[in-house]
């Protein structure tokens, strides 16, 4: 999907939120990465897959 160069980490990888945003909709909270997942205001997350990942904490993830 990623015609980037370097290309854009996959759906899956662990950085995947470093994907440059192709499409944003600020007024309905959400942005489509190049991976193909879909990022939410709240942190939440959807995989091409569809799979939800929920929100997490903001103390996990300045850890992570």
């Amino acid at each position: 999907m990623c015609q980037h160069q370097p290309r854009c980490p996959d759906a899956l990888a662990p950085d995947h939120q470093a994907a440059r945003v192709v499409a944003t909709h600020p007024e309905q909270g959400w942005s489509l990465l190049c991976n193909g997942v879909v990022l939410f205001d709240d942190a939440g997350e959807l995989l091409p897959d569809g799979r939800a990942v929920p929100p997490q904490p903001m103390y996990l993830l300045a850890a992570a």
